[in-house]
């Protein structure tokens, strides 16, 4: 590691801690020319993930975006803002899990609407009317159907 002060590439680790969430790892550094002390923080270098649309375009996965997605069909329901952080925790460990860098949001919907299923059928029935695009009452009477 090259002394931020002097340049020299020859440096000692002095201490170092892992983060909370064990994602990082922060060193405390001493360079064996200047003598000065600096930090450094270490971390994985994670692939960016491609959420394939239905007309076929890519663009990165957004955290926020599903959120709010999952916020709009959980508005006045029983979920709280808690739960529904856990989807998306989930959704995004199993796309972790998966190990590919490209997903069909077909793929990412299917995973929120199964949570949303098992918690609360209100719920699940907006995300699906959306997510699903329902075209007329008979596809959205279907699901209904399905749940009772």
């Amino acid at each position: 590691m090259k002394c931020l002060f002097c340049q020299n590439t020859n440096t000692e680790v002095i201490e170092t801690r892992v983060s909370e969430n064990r994602t990082t790892i922060r060193r405390r550094r001493s360079c064996t020319g200047c003598k000065k002390r600096f930090t450094t923080y270490e971390r994985v270098e994670e692939l960016p993930i491609l959420v394939i649309k239905r007309d076929d375009r890519r663009e990165r996965f957004d955290r926020k975006k599903l959120l709010h997605g999952i916020f709009k069909a959980v508005g006045k329901t029983t979920i709280t803002a808690d739960q529904v952080e856990d989807i998306v925790n989930r959704v995004e460990q199993e796309i972790t899990n998966e190990g590919k860098t490209e997903f069909k949001s077909q793929e990412i919907g299917d995973m929120v609407a199964k949570s949303l299923k098992k918690m609360d059928k209100v719920a699940y029935i907006r995300f699906a009317s959306v997510f699903r695009r329902f075209v007329d009452v008979e596809e959205f009477e279907k699901e209904l159907k399905k749940l009772l």
